[in-house]
């Protein structure tokens, strides 16, 4: 697949949060509909892009049975989602892609449209006013500009770079938000209750 642009895209899920709200709780495996969420962001990025992987913290052989590979934030790791878009970039050079879009796992009514929605790189979603700093297209050309800025003393805030290499906000005026986010139990009952 490629973007407007005609670069090669990939994608990387960012499954590096804790959980916490959810009990510890792997997102990842969170089961909603019957599926895990990991599932549910596979079939999202399914026929849009080239190939997808994973950057999730811990034992990367609980992920085999998905058949997706798995990247190590490296260095970077604790500086936030970040750093796994950095490695997402890093990994989609070392293929020849341009293009990298991020999902969070726990964003299981992303669009299946999202990367012709967004156009071309660097682009993020936006949705009822919120914008959606890890639902957006980077260019894998940023790579060591975010690199640089990891090595930085922070804050690692995904807005302050994004502003920084001119990240533009794609509004989404969609019925409900395509990208509400399972951070609570409550938040996982609202989407039992509504259809993927």
């Amino acid at each position: 697949m490629t973007d407007r642009s005609g670069s090669h895209l990939r994608a990387v899920i960012l499954a590096g949060g804790a959980g916490r709200r959810l009990g510890g709780v792997d997102k990842a495996l969170l089961i909603l509909h019957g599926r895990t969420m990991l599932d549910h962001a596979i079939t999202t990025l399914s026929g849009q892009v080239d190939a997808a992987a994973l950057s999730a913290a811990g034992d990367a052989a609980r992920f085999a049975r998905f058949g997706i590979e798995v990247l190590d934030d490296g260095r970077h790791r604790g500086k936030g989602p970040l750093a796994g878009v950095l490695a997402g970039m890093r990994w989609a050079a070392a293929a020849g892609g341009e293009t990298l879009l991020s999902l969070p796992v726990d964003t299981p009514f992303a669009p299946r449209d999202l990367v012709a929605r967004l156009g071309a790189a660097p682009a993020v979603a936006a949705s009822l006013g919120r914008t959606h700093h890890l639902v957006a297209l980077w260019p894998v050309a940023a790579a060591d500009a975010l690199e640089r800025f990891l090595d930085g003393p922070g804050p690692y805030r995904v807005a302050g770079f994004a502003a920084g290499i001119g990240m533009r906000a794609v509004a989404f005026a969609d019925e409900r938000d395509p990208f509400v986010n399972i951070n609570t139990p409550a938040d996982l009952d609202a989407a039992e209750a509504a259809r993927c």
